[in-house]
C-alpha cells in the first residue's frame, strides 16, 4: 500500500517526499499540477526509485484522484497542494479559492468515496492529513501568547482565508462523515528547494545577484521559523500516531523579525561569499512600501505535539539557516533553472502547455 502526496513537487511537498523515502518503505505517489512553483527538478534524485510514481494533475480533478486512490491502494493522503503566496493572493485571489477551497473539497469527496469502500481494517488504518498554516489564526499583539490549536480563526488575507476554509472543510468531513482526518498548522518554513518569491530564498538570491534586498515596512513583522525537514518529521509523526479529528500546531521555536532574518543572512553571506573591498550585503537592504493587511506577528505553541507525540524540532534557526544558505550556494544550477524559467519550459515540452 502507498501514500498519495498532493503538491509533492512544491517546496515543502518535495522535501517531504524525499524525507519519506529516506525513512519509510511505503511507496509514494505524487500528484502535482506543476504550476509556477511546482518543480520536477526537486524530485530528480528519486526519479529512478521504484517506490516513486509521479502524476501530473489537479486535486480538483475528482475522477483522477479517485483512480489514483484505487489503483495504488492508497493508505494515506498528505495534502500539500495549495496556492500559498500572500502577495499573489492579494493581486489575484481567484486561483486561491479554486485550488485551496474547491480543490480540497473535490479531494475530500474522492477520499470519502474511496475510504467508504474499504474493508474495516483498511478503513481503520487510513488517514487524510491536511497541511495548513498558522496564518489562519490571524495576527498577534507583541505580548500575546502564541497560537494554540484552539485559537480562534481570524484570517486576514485572501490566502489565509482560503486555507481557513479548507481547514473547516476537513474538520466537517470528519465530524459529519467520519473520515479519519488530521490537520497540521505550521509556521514559516525555510530550507532547500524554496521558490524564490518568499523572504529567505529571495534575499539569498538577490544578495548574490547584487540586487536590492526589499524589506516591507519597518521590517519588524515577526514570524516563527521552522526548518523544512523538521516539519517533515512532524508530519510523519502525526501521520503515524495522531488522533483522527485532531489539529496539531508545528513550530520551530524561532520568533524573529524580518529584519533580524535579513541581518542574519547578510552576516552569513559576508562570511561565506564575501564582497570585494570589505563591503557588506547589508548595504543592499531597501525598505519598500508595506503590503496591504500585513499581519504583524505569528507565533506557534507546539507543546501539544511534543506532549502527546514526543516531537520537537531538531534544528535551531542558526543551524537551519546555515544549512539553507550552504544549499543555495552549492546548487547554482537549480537556482538558474528556477529564475530563468527553464524548468517550466521542460514541463511544457514534457507534459504539454
Amino acid at each position: 500500500m502507498a501514500i498519495l502526496v498532493t503538491g509533492g513537487a512544491g517546496f515543502i511537498g518535495s522535501n517531504f517526499v524525499l524525507d519519506w523515502l529516506t525513512h519509510e518503505q511505503q511507496p509514494v505517489v505524487v500528484l502535482d499540477k506543476l504550476t509556477y512553483a511546482g518543480n520536477p527538478e526537486n524530485l530528480k534524485s528519486i526519479h529512478q526509485d521504484p517506490r516513486f510514481t509521479f502524476v501530473r494533475g489537479d486535486i480538483a480533478d475528482r475522477a483522477l484522484t479517485s483512480r489514483l486512490l484505487a489503483e495504488h491502494s492508497i493508505q494515506a493522503v498528505v495534502n500539500f497542494a495549495a496556492e500559498s503566496h500572500v502577495d499573489r493572493s492579494i493581486l489575484g485571489p481567484g486561483e486561491f479559492i479554486q485550488t485551496n477551497v474547491v480543490g480540497t473539497f473535490e479531494l475530500l469527496e474522492a477520499v470519502r468515496a474511496y475510504w467508504g469502500g474499504l474493508d474495516a481494517s483498511a478503513r481503520d488504518a487510513f488517514r487524510f492529513l491536511h497541511v495548513s498554516t498558522d496564518e489562519v489564526y490571524g495576527s498577534l499583539d507583541a505580548d500575546a501568547p502564541a497560537f494554540t490549536e484552539t485559537h480562534r480563526y481570524e484570517p486576514n488575507s485572501p490566502y489565509s482565508a482560503s486555507k481557513a476554509a479548507s481547514d473547516h472543510l476537513v474538520r466537517a468531513y470528519h465530524h459529519t462523515y467520519g473520515v479519519p482526518v488530521l490537520t497540521t498548522n505550521c509556521s514559516n518554513n525555510y530550507g532547500p528547494y524554496h521558490f524564490p518569491e518568499k523572504l529567505i530564498p529571495l534575499m539569498i538570491l538577490n544578495a548574490l545577484a547584487g540586487k536590492p534586498l526589499p524589506v516591507y515596512g519597518d521590517g519588524k513583522n515577526v514570524r516563527d521559523w521552522l526548518y523544512v525537514t523538521d516539519h517533515c518529521s512532524a508530519i510523519r509523526r502525526v501521520l503515524a500516531a495522531g488522533k483522527p479529528g485532531h489539529v496539531y500546531n508545528v513550530g520551530g521555536n524561532n520568533e524573529m523579525t524580518n529584519l533580524e532574518v535579513v541581518q542574519t543572512l547578510c552576516t552569513m553571506l559576508d562570511a561565506l561569499r564575501p564582497l570585494p573591498a570589505g563591503r557588506s550585503y547589508w548595504e543592499q537592504v531597501t525598505f519598500v512600501k508595506d503590503r496591504p493587511g500585513h499581519d504583524r506577528r505569528y507565533a506557534i505553541d507546539a507543546s501539544l505535539l511534543e506532549r502527546e507525540l514526543g516531537w520537537k524540532p531538531a534544528e535551531t534557526f542558526e543551524s537551519g539557516i546555515r544549512k539553507t544558505v550552504a544549499w543555495y550556494l552549492a546548487n547554482p544550477q537549480w537556482v538558474e533553472g528556477v529564475v530563468s524559467g527553464n524548468y517550466r519550459e521542460w514541463v511544457a515540452r514534457q507534459y504539454g502547455s
